[in-house]
């Protein structure tokens, strides 16, 4: 699982804006319980104000707080990586609407620098705005709460005098809009690893258009002490960037919220069932393998206790017995590589280690003799001078057994142009799901024109094909609305592992909302045309809300 998403767990609109009479401003105005969250800058809408006049102008930014809190449970639970394996997003979605959008324009992101309230106010479509916090629960553009008051309006944000970082230098993240009509969707890493490292107050963001499209201006002191001021603001030059609108967590549309959301690569490509000697007919890179060894402690993954010397195992490979039942002889040697897994004092070890709880994984290239059929992988444990898994080692923890492949064997030859077409199929689907529950899901998949002999249809079952590259999407088939699109970017976050028995990957349905059928597609990557191939076929099921 390489996708997670939090929805916000606080939001509001705070604004400046003119009421009806266009002679006082609604700076005591709430909208913390509105579906829509607004951003704007406008100008000329005050009479008494020339068009190009600073005191006509109107701004609105909006703030919003995620659950921090749930997010470092998670991390505490292996649910989410370590600092450095995730990235999270922040995410709105764009609210159409009949009023005119601004083209061309920027928003930024910043950290709150200290607590606010949201509120009960749903007056944004309210031309006089009614829903006035007048010293009740709520944020507004004077206030961070109904106990005080920003020191700046507009919101308080973090900035270089706040040390937020050893440079002093605030986080600050902007988007440009070409349309207007697009999403917002920026990396906000930076800020989130501080919220839940405790170094920064978990006080959400503020979205509002930049300074030089805000035109900032400035404000007496004694004004800011009131809930609403008069005009007295001149100077400076006004500028009109119109209504930009983000649907709120108090949305009907589940989908439309705001969202934080954790992206990483989970993926584990084990190439137990797909390993190959070392060839000179292929690349480096293309002749190193990676085994896993999973440590299931009744029925649980477990890490291995008192490994050492940084969480550590070391693997050695041995040929079979005469009848190949056991590993017997020396350790194999294995090809030394400048990355540290095979040292060239020791060609015999490899050096592996934790990949998350319970997981361990090795890498290493291996030239062999194709006359020996089957290698057994001995995992050990040992210290970084180890040099063979007897003298070296307290415990022998795995034996496993892989069959390798020779590069250029009939097992992969063809005499002509790759067109590969696939069967696919997810052998452990069920109907129904639950929004409490993480489902793995594992895909078979072989080559759909595959012509067995009679023999192996007689003995054997369909071999599967591992798909290196491949990568899921849901769809909502009501109204085909892509609930989880795929992430195949840096992230990729909606990656499929694979194993000896094929291609997996694990799906938190707390991300789909209750109560509808949904559709799995695949894409494929084909390095040669370096293209994403989706596959025709889909695979449907149900989730049901709060179900056990």
């Amino acid at each position: 699982m390489g996708l997670k998403r939090y929805t916000g767990s606080a939001d509001n609109t705070i604004t400046n804006a003119f009421k009806e009479g266009l002679t006082i401003r609604a700076t005591g105005s709430n909208m913390g319980q509105s579906d829509v969250l607004e951003i704007f800058s406008v100008a000329g809408r005050n009479p008494l104000s020339s068009s190009d006049d600073i005191g006509s102008q109107e701004l609105s930014r909006a703030l919003i707080k995620f659950p921090i809190t749930t997010v470092s449970t998670d991390r505490t639970a292996g649910t989410i990586p370590a600092s450095g394996s995730v990235n999270f997003y922040l995410r709105m979605f764009n609210s159409t609407h009949a009023r005119t959008v601004p083209k061309q324009f920027t928003l930024s992101v910043f950290a709150l620098s200290r607590s606010w309230q949201e509120g009960l106010g749903i007056s944004m479509f309210d031309t006089n705005y009614t829903d006035s916090t007048n010293g009740n629960t709520g944020s507004n553009w004077m206030s961070a709460s109904n106990l005080a008051k920003w020191t700046h309006v507009g919101g308080d944000w973090l900035t270089q005098s706040n040390q937020w970082d050893a440079s002093g230098v605030p986080p600050s993240y902007k988007q440009l809009f070409e349309s207007g009509l697009e999403n917002l969707e920026i990396d906000i890493t930076g800020i989130v690893e501080h919220w839940m490292a405790g170094d920064l107050g978990n006080n959400g963001v503020g979205i509002m258009l930049t300074s030089s499209q805000e035109a900032y201006y400035s404000i007496a002191s004694a004004q800011a002490t009131a809930d609403e001021y008069t005009l007295d603001i001149t100077g400076g030059v006004a500028s009109n960037y119109y209504v930009k609108r983000f649907f709120a967590r108090s949305s009907q549309y589940y989908y439309k919220r705001p969202l934080l959301e954790a992206r990483w690569d989970s993926t584990k490509r084990d190439n137990r069932g797909s390993f190959y000697y070392s060839s000179s007919l292929a690349p480096a890179a293309d002749n190193m393998n990676t085994i896993y060894l999973y440590n299931y402690v009744r029925g649980r993954l477990r890490d291995i206790p008192d490994l050492g010397e940084d969480n550590r195992v070391y693997v050695s490979l041995f040929s079979g017995s005469s009848d190949n039942l056991y590993p017997s002889g020396a350790a194999l040697v294995l090809s030394p590589d400048n990355s540290g897994y095979v040292r060239s004092a020791d060609p015999t070890v490899v050096t592996g280690g934790a990949v998350s709880t319970g997981i361990y994984s090795a890498s290493f290239a291996f030239t062999g003799s194709p006359s020996v059929m089957t290698v057994y992988d001995v995992w050990f444990t040992g210290s970084g001078t180890a040099t063979d898994q007897v003298t070296s080692s307290a415990t022998q923890y795995f034996t496993g057994t892989i069959t390798p492949i020779t590069t250029g064997s009939v097992q992969e030859s063809v005499s002509h142009v790759r067109a590969p077409v696939y069967f696919i199929n997810i052998t452990n689907l069920r109907n129904k799901y639950t929004t409490k529950e993480t489902a793995r899901f594992n895909l078979y998949v072989r080559n759909k024109n595959w012509s067995p002999t009679i023999y192996t249809k007689a003995n054997a079952n369909v071999p599967a094909t591992s798909i290196v590259s491949a990568s899921y999407r849901v769809i909502r088939t009501l109204d085909a609305y892509e609930a989880i699109e795929h992430g195949t970017s840096s992230n990729n976050c909606t990656g499929l592992s694979f194993d000896k028995s094929g291609n997996y990957f694990d799906l938190d349905m707390s991300m789909l909302e209750g109560g509808y059928e949904y559709a799995l597609k695949f894409a494929f990557y084909d390095p040669e045309l370096s293209i994403w191939n989706e596959q025709d076929k889909s695979f449907k099921f149900r989730v049901i809300a709060n179900e056990y």
